[in-house]
């Protein structure tokens, strides 16, 4: 059982209990699992785990693919954590403890009279995931979710909670924004907010030919431009967005059902099941997909038009290029997609970012297009990831924090000009690695990395 902490004591420690992400395929065994319910708990959870010579992990809701939230040390769950703290509208700021789940935090939000930027296109993780593995949307002129923020509160091993911000300390705060959970536990962000709005969304198939060709107008046309392209079609599924002032006008409540629930969920799976006993028939079947899309219009709330649900369960891998090479690239992975031996029934996915300047931010000081392919979570990915992966490196890619990964911290060097500043930090906010774990370790090199280049 998972033990919970109030703020003035620890709950009897469990050994030996086992975890799973969202999709089941990252697992652990944790020595404890514990639910921090106060930034005192927090705390306490924090340095009775240190002390006891244990690693420490946050889950968050455990929607990563990667390995990032693994341990066989204490794991902290916090989505109890999940209070608004203090809203300064004459500043446009909200500061909320960091374990409030996305989509919690946009209802919240609305209620206040406000709204985030914008948000990537799940919204079931918590903030302090979101934030530490670069969750993004997509909107040539919007940053990633990790950009929107102000400040935030940072709980190292010793128990010392840290308050970062551009002012304080800079290099920090920039790390702090992507830390990957490597530099301590995040209790609260502030948030940048502003007036709530509306989303007008357009979902309508294009030709690919005609897509690739406009690709630069159409991203430059919509305030939020995405696309997806299903194996062996020659259509793209695009997604067009324009935020407006105008009123809502939300779908029934049996509409909406009928569409994200059966059509996009339901359906999905039946159809992925048939590909995966079938797989000789996984061309036909995502010809059929494309196909049987259909234009649908849906103007409502941002959160609510920005999320969309996701029930299918899968493993997914994506990359930043630079905007610039986007079309050469996606034709690049349409080729791979396309490999008869590869049985790729999943489409890819084709965004867009602005740049920002943390310092492991996959857009970090780049104007970015993120590409993502996915595939059925019970295996045969690695042939298929792997060769997109090589490809993409090409066009210096780097990958989402989130999201499955091959390289090393020796590849990841050449991607982030200050990749060497972010283990600086890293040494000085958590030197004994309590916060570190195999992932951490491979990505970024064990603890003391950061010396050991610059000698």
């Amino acid at each position: 059982m998972e033990a919970r902490l109030t703020s003035m004591a620890a709950a009897k420690e469990t050994t030996g209990v086992r975890w799973r992400n969202w999709s089941r395929e990252q697992r652990c065994r944790a020595y404890e699992i514990l639910r921090p319910n106060t930034r005192e708990g927090l705390i306490r959870a924090i340095i009775d785990a240190s002390e006891a010579g244990r690693r420490v992990k946050v889950a968050g809701s455990g929607h990563s693919f990667s390995e990032v939230a693994l341990t066989d040390g204490t794991m902290l769950k916090v989505e109890s954590l999940d209070r608004i703290l203090e809203v300064d509208r004459a500043a446009g700021l909200v500061k909320v403890e960091a374990g409030i789940e996305l989509r919690a935090l946009g209802r919240r939000l609305d209620r206040l009279g406000l709204a985030l930027e914008n948000l990537g296109d799940i919204d079931r993780q918590t903030l302090a995931g979101a934030i530490s593995t670069a969750t993004h949307g997509t909107g040539g002129l919007y940053r990633n979710i990790s950009a929107q923020v102000e400040a935030l509160e940072l709980v190292t091993a010793d128990g010392t909670t840290v308050e970062l911000s551009e002012a304080s300390d800079p290099d920090a705060f920039r790390a702090a924004r992507v830390g990957l959970g490597a530099l301590g536990a995040i209790y609260s962000v502030t948030l940048r907010v502003i007036p709530p709005f509306r989303v007008d969304r357009v979902d309508r198939k294009r030709p690919l030919s005609e897509t690739l060709d406009r690709l630069d107008e159409l991203v430059a046309g919509c305030d939020h431009f995405e696309f997806y392209v299903f194996p062996h079609s020659d259509s793209a599924l695009c997604r067009e967005s324009m935020r407006t002032d105008d009123a809502a006008r939300p779908r029934s409540k049996a509409r909406t059902f009928a569409q994200e629930v059966v059509i996009e969920n339901w359906v999905s799976a039946a159809f992925l099941g048939l590909a995966r006993r079938v797989p000789v028939a996984i061309p036909a079947l995502t010809r059929a997909a494309s196909a049987g899309a259909t234009t649908s219009r849906k103007l409502d709330h941002s959160f609510r038009v920005f999320a969309s649900e996701r029930r299918v369960k899968f493993t997914e891998m994506e990359y930043a290029i630079p905007r610039a090479n986007a079309r050469e690239a996606v034709e690049a992975v349409l080729e791979i997609v396309n490999r008869p031996d590869l049985r790729v029934a999943f489409p890819i996915e084709v965004r867009f970012v602005a740049p920002d300047d943390a310092l492991l931010s996959p857009s970090h000081e780049r104007d970015t297009c993120y590409i993502a392919v996915h595939y059925d979570r019970h295996g045969g990915w690695e042939p298929y990831f792997g060769a997109v992966s090589r490809a993409l490196a090409k066009y210096e890619g780097r990958p989402h924090w989130g999201k499955r990964n091959p390289l090393d911290a020796g590849d990841l060097r050449r991607l982030y000009p200050r990749f060497d500043d972010f283990l600086a930090v890293r040494d000085r906010l958590d030197p004994d690695g309590v916060f570190a774990n195999y992932y951490t370790d491979r990505v970024l090199g064990p603890i003391g990395a950061a010396a050991s280049a610059a000698a």
